[in-house]
């Protein structure tokens, strides 16, 4: 343990951090001198301007923007060259986050997504002229068939909660065309938030299942549960406290005994791809998260893809259109489906996501494939045996993808979870996800995915140990942190009570 601190302290010193130069940038409005300007354009004659006059009425043209900052070309630059460089990207460093991690893309990935015949395609255009884009759809579609061990493939969703709330729609239709209403959805205490949500949009009333003591999924209470007025479990596996549910084919056949379906939140595909496959646990429909497992990060929001897979039982009620080939090897969109749920967004996903992924399985293989899968469980085992003496770890043993730990050793002496976090953007590191799941007090959930170093993973530890000690020895240096950046210790719930929806030079109350 000793060795791995040493190696830890060592690596921490060549790890970009927070220190020195950093510049302290203004909105571009307070830049704003009357007259300056970036350029300066000869007046137009009287013929362009006579033209202009009759393609643009005077009723939809004017003079100026009111209150559009008057600035130099050298202020733009610096001003956005600034605020670049506030920002953290995982081409800057690491993301510790759980649940849809920003792990890094390939480049060429992005190189291939850039092809300008894939780029200037437009979605309109005839299926004769889309061979290609299609033929890429059909392929992708049968390799997560294959890696997740389904029949059918929809790429349409554009994330993971909208791939829910597709696969939950096509459950409902299918119950509804078996003449069974069932109105239920189980749902584990362990699970992410958008589960019950769009279980909510619909229609379905949720019910939790506890959780035992392992981490698990508690067989006896989903057998209390589950009756014939259930329509599905909606499970993640493995779960979100980092943990493989041992017991998933057995929870299959109580739900199936039952006459319900087996949901699977596919958003941990990453710790388990080319070694397990869900469809072979009994799972009758998942969603996967291109955006997550296959290397596409979406940091801010988007783009994603949550494509959906369901055993062939499901295939009828998946979105239109789907990608078919005919005997000459011919590709078209299929919209005549009548059992399909309809369309889930405009035209066919986020195009550019699929060709990431695409790329990315290619490149990989099977046996890479398999390789990124052990070296994420690999990760986190490492960074988790790291920790464990300084961390208090809720469920010891092996964890897979993430582990979880919490702030039950440092809270006697008032160093939170919030408090840790906000000391790692003090080291130079990007926190980790903080307070989830809901069902552990005081939640550090860390991920650090199957891209990143033993050098960077030996850092992040370094730096948790440091907080750990000053916590036990100095909390008062740990709390009120972070002071070398840019922006300070923010009030997080003013904040989000107090939103500033428009600039003012005047400090808010409060501020």
């Amino acid at each position: 343990m000793q060795n791995q601190v040493n190696n830890s302290s060592q690596s921490k010193k060549t790890t970009p951090g927070i220190s020195g130069l950093v510049f302290k940038e203004a909105v571009i409005f307070q830049r704003s001198r009357t007259g300056r300007t970036t350029d300066i354009f000869p007046p137009l004659s009287l013929e362009r301007e006579q033209e202009l006059a009759q393609k643009f009425p005077t009723l939809y043209r004017r003079e100026e923007v009111a209150g559009f900052p008057e600035v130099s070309e050298i202020d733009v630059v610096r001003h956005f060259t600034r605020l670049s460089q506030w920002n953290y990207g995982i081409d800057s460093g690491f993301y510790p986050l759980g649940s849809c991690t920003m792990k890094y893309n390939p480049k060429v990935n992005e190189t291939v997504s850039r092809i300008p015949l894939f780029t200037d395609q437009h979605p309109l255009a005839p299926e004769i002229f889309c061979q290609g884009s299609l033929r890429l759809l059909f392929d992708l579609e049968r390799l997560l068939a294959q890696i997740s061990g389904f029949d059918a493939v929809s790429l349409q969703p554009s994330a993971g909660a909208q791939g829910e709330l597709c696969g939950l729609m096509m459950i409902k239709s299918f119950m509804n065309q078996s003449g069974e209403n069932r109105e239920t959805v189980l749902i584990p205490d362990t699970a992410h938030g958008t589960n019950p949500a769009s279980s909510a949009l619909c229609g379905f009333k949720t019910k939790k299942v506890q959780s035992r003591q392992d981490g698990c999924i508690s067989l006896d209470d989903l057998e209390k549960a589950m009756d014939e007025t259930v329509a599905a479990l909606m499970i993640t596996n493995p779960n979100t406290l980092g943990i493989f549910e041992k017991d998933i084919v057995k929870a299959a056949q109580i739900v199936h005994a039952k006459g319900g379906l087996l949901y699977g939140d596919g958003a941990n595909l990453n710790a388990i791809m080319g070694i397990a496959r869900s469809g072979d646990m009994g799972f009758d429909v998942v969603q996967l998260n291109l955006h997550k497992t296959f290397s596409t990060p979406h940091g801010g929001g988007g783009p994603g893809s949550g494509p959906v897979c369901v055993k062939k039982e499901l295939a009828p009620f998946l979105p239109v259109p789907i990608v078919e080939k005919d005997r000459k090897d011919y590709l078209r969109l299929n919209y005549d489906r009548p059992l399909s749920i309809g369309k889930m967004r405009s035209f066919y996903g986020n195009f550019g996501v699929m060709v990431k992924a695409y790329t990315y399985i290619r490149e990989m293989g099977y046996k890479h494939l398999r390789q990124a899968a052990q070296m994420a469980v690999l990760n986190a085992n490492y960074l988790m045996t790291i920790l464990k003496p300084y961390y208090h770890l809720p469920f010891p043993g092996t964890c897979m993808h993430e582990c979880v730990f919490t702030h039950k050793n440092q809270k006697d002496n008032k160093v939170t979870t919030m408090e840790i976090a906000k000391a790692l953007i003090e080291c130079g590191f990007h926190p980790p996800t903080i307070y989830f799941p809901i069902n552990v007090d005081g939640a550090l959930m860390i991920e650090p995915t199957e891209t990143e170093s033993k050098q960077e993973i030996d850092a992040f530890a370094s730096a948790l140990i440091e907080i750990a000690q000053m916590a036990e020895n100095d909390p008062k240096k740990v709390i009120g942190q972070p002071h070398k950046t840019v922006v300070k210790r923010v009030d997080e719930t003013f904040a989000a009570r107090n939103p500033m929806l428009k600039y003012s030079s005047q400090p808010r109350e409060g501020e």
